[in-house]
This record gives structure tokens, sequence and C-alpha cells, in this order.
């Protein structure tokens, strides 16, 4: 039995599953790689008038423009720090709280811990960047307790560019820490617990359990989200940016993704935008085949 017939066997078996299947697959087709026809408007100098086959080839001329500004090196570095600082304490976040409620014992407070830590994940974007406005204000909480403290004159947080990252990726953790724990409480339950009765027979504590039994159960799960998340290395919260941000921060928090939303929407500058957009996604595409090809090696986990 060839190829075809396997495939055309196993749609006959599982045509239920396709079809519930299908809405997704459309999605990814006209949302995701549809809209990849139109990247051709970065190699042109796009007019809607004259549209993607009308408008004159220019090449790489916007990719060169790119490169020689003034803002690539400032676009590049902010892109990758917030990534980085991410990926160092907002990534293993989720993971310590994770590891701290499986070793929680009381149902009660366990569960309210979760529930505290879950809730700020659905609350709206908008309202939580409201709410940090709020708080940083300078009659907000935070400077009236830094006042009352240390007898400081108040900070304008949201407009001093030295603190925006660290309001960033610190309202970061606290609104998807309980969220990103979930999944590895759920690989954390697929662990077998005569692993933990046989350490404990052989006299190894709570830590050492957790250290030697929890940490290596779950590091298939950690790998696989790890590769993820250094493929969207270079897709920092664009949406998130462009709420907090304003030109006097605009030193530290402007990325690559804000400043295609500039240039694209705000100042119509589309194929330019297109071909800054374009670089970003050739970058992340390269750091995810990177990190998957290092874990292939060092491992089994991988993606593919």
């Amino acid at each position: 039995m060839n190829f075809k017939d396997n495939v055309v066997k196993d749609f006959k078996r599982n045509k239920v599953i396709y079809l519930m299947l299908s809405p997704i697959i459309l999605y990814y087709i006209i949302f995701q790689y549809g809209p990849m026809y139109g990247l051709q408007i970065a190699f042109k100098d796009y007019s809607p008038v004259l549209g993607f086959h009308g408008s004159p080839w220019v090449g790489f001329e916007h990719f060169i423009e790119f490169f020689n500004s003034f803002y690539f090196w400032r676009l590049l570095k902010n892109t990758i720090l917030l990534s980085f600082y991410s990926l160092i304490f907002a990534f293993p976040a989720g993971i310590i709280l994770a590891l701290l409620l499986n070793e929680v014992k009381g149902r009660i407070f366990k569960r309210t811990v979760q529930t505290v830590t879950y809730m700020p994940h659905f609350v709206s974007l908008v309202v939580i960047v409201g709410i940090l406005f709020d708080f940083t204000a300078r009659d907000g909480l935070i400077n009236d307790m830094l006042v009352f403290l240390l007898g400081i004159d108040p900070i304008a947080f949201m407009r001093e560019s030295d603190w925006f990252r660290t309001l960033y990726i610190g309202s970061d953790i606290w609104q998807n820490v309980g969220w990103s724990s979930i999944i590895f409480l759920a690989a954390m339950s697929n662990i077998d617990p005569s692993l933990y009765e046989a350490a404990k027979m052989d006299g190894a504590g709570r830590f050492k359990q957790m250290i030697h039994i929890t940490l290596p159960g779950i590091m298939p799960t950690v790998i696989i989200l790890l590769i993820l998340l250094i493929g969207k290395f270079m897709t920092v919260g664009d949406e998130k940016i462009l709420l907090m941000y304003n030109p006097t921060t605009y030193e530290t928090a402007d990325v690559i993704g804000t400043y295609v939303y500039r240039k694209g929407i705000l100042e119509s500058n589309f194929s330019y935008s297109a071909a800054v957009g374009l670089f970003k996604s050739l970058i992340a595409f390269s750091l995810l085949v990177i990190a998957n090809g290092i874990a292939r090696k060092i491992g089994d986990t991988k993606l593919w």
C-alpha cells in the first residue's frame, strides 16, 4: 500500500477528527499563509493604485535603507534585550511557581494561590496597562509608598526610559506567571509516583526529589516551550509596548514591531515596513531552526 492509499484510508477512518481540524487549517491558510503572497511588496515600490503587479521592482533597496538607518541598531538592541530578559526572568517564573505549588499540601491554600495567580491572565491587556499607569503615576500607589518609606521624590516611571524594561518584564510576569504554570503542573501530574516513593526510601528529601525527579520529569515540556519561545524571540509583545511607550521612552522601548506599525500604518510606507517585517521574520525562523537543532543534538526532545 502506497502513501496515497494510506492517507485515504486514514482519512476515512478519522474523518470526524479531520472535520474538527478543518477550521484550524482554514484559519492558517487564510490568515497566515495567504497573506504571504503580499510579501513581494517588500521588494517593490508598492502603490495601492498600481497594485502588486503594477508596482515597480526595487529589489533590496528597502532592506539596505533599513540597515543603514539611524534606528536599525537601536531597534535591534531593544528587541533582543526585551526578548532576552523575558527569556531569563518571565519564562522560569512559571516553572518556579509550578514547582512551589506542587510542594504545597494544603488544597485550599493551593487553589487560592492558583486562582489569584491565574486571574490577571484573563484581564484585558488595555486594562493591565491602565492599572500600570495608575500605580506608577506620580500620585500613584508605588510613589506614595516610596515617599512614605524612603522619603524620595515621586518618579515618573512611565516617562523614564530606564524604567521601561523593568516595568514591561515585571508586569508580564505578574500577568502570565499563573497561566504558564498550568502546563508545567500538568506535566508534573504525569510523573510516576513510585519514583518519589523510591527516592524517599533512599533518604531523599523534598528538595532533592524536586531536583532529581520533578525537574527531569518536566524537562521535555520545558524544552519544547523554550524552543517555541526562541522562535518568537524577535516578536516581542508589540501591542503591550504600543500601549506603554511614548516618545520619551523610545530609546529603550522602541522595537522592530512598533517601528513597523509606525512606518506601515501611520506613515503608509507599506513596502518599507514589509521589508522590515520580513527581516524580523527571517531572523525568528533562523533562531527557531537553530534552537531545534541544538535540542536535537543534546537530547531526544525536539519539534521535528
